[in-house]
């Protein structure tokens, strides 16, 4: 089975002291910083940017966030056009992203825009610690076994489950594409994926659906930068035992 490598020891350190998983943030600075205001270690389930008010300070935030060694984030399917962007791709007009590039050119955010890409390139698509998933968009079974690939690249099939979740073949009414949760029939027996990108929350807390072979996903994306709030869950120190962890 894969198992996430690429953790160095000190992070591994770091993480034994319990994580705090944080939902799609969309440019909420002041609510995220209420989220990384914690001893535990930060997993962040991507959407670090676009639609709220300042998405220079929330990367700037989590770029302080993991120089310090005590958090990281997954890459969302928002983070990935923002890295092709600074990439010099050439992408389809979208005015939440085009407002972001524009607050990175700010003179004051000069920072940001010297180290985005470099912070964004190689964040990974999905994480797997012992029996815990945590990816942004959806899960499938091939993520346990196969590493993330690389981000900004192309798209592969696995690549676009975790950005854009479980697509249909039909475009709803808000002119995004319509998602499904087939996907978390399939979650192995014991094991829990945390994801953030469909906000499916109805009370604004964030939602465990059980699936039909056993295992579980929870859905962190409470509207952080759309009208609605950050969400996060605390996982406890002892989560290595609990989990079958390696780490």
């Amino acid at each position: 089975m894969h198992t996430s490598l690429f953790l160095d020891e000190n992070v591994k350190a770091a993480m034994r002291k319990g994580l705090r998983i944080v939902g799609d943030v969309h440019g909420d600075l002041q609510a995220f910083r209420h989220a990384v205001a914690t001893d535990r270690f930060i997993i962040q389930l991507g959407d670090l940017v676009d639609y709220g008010p300042d998405s220079a300070g929330v990367l700037r935030l989590m770029h302080d966030v993991m120089r310090e060694g005590r958090g990281l984030f997954l890459i969302g399917n928002h983070d990935r056009k923002l890295g092709r962007a600074l990439l010099g791709k050439k992408l389809r007009p979208d005015p939440p992203l085009e407002a972001t590039m524009a607050q990175l050119h700010q003179p004051e955010n000069a920072d940001v825009l010297e180290f985005a890409l470099d912070m964004l390139e190689p964040a990974p698509a999905w994480l797997v610690l012992g029996r815990m998933l945590f990816v942004h968009g959806a899960f499938d079974v091939r993520m346990l076994m196969e590493p993330p690939p690389p981000a900004l690249g192309r798209v592969t099939f696995l690549l676009s489950r975790a950005l854009f979740g479980e697509t249909t073949s039909r475009v709803q009414k808000d002119g995004f594409p319509e998602r499904c949760l087939n996907w978390v029939n399939h979650i192995p027996t014991g094991y829990t994926v945390y994801c953030g990108h469909d906000q499916r929350s109805t009370n604004g807390c964030p939602l465990t659906i059980p699936g039909r072979a056993g295992g579980q996903a929870i859905f962190t994306d409470t509207g952080a930068g759309k009208g609605g709030h950050l969400a996060w869950l605390d996982v406890p120190a002892n989560f290595m035992e609990d989990s079958g962890s390696a780490v």
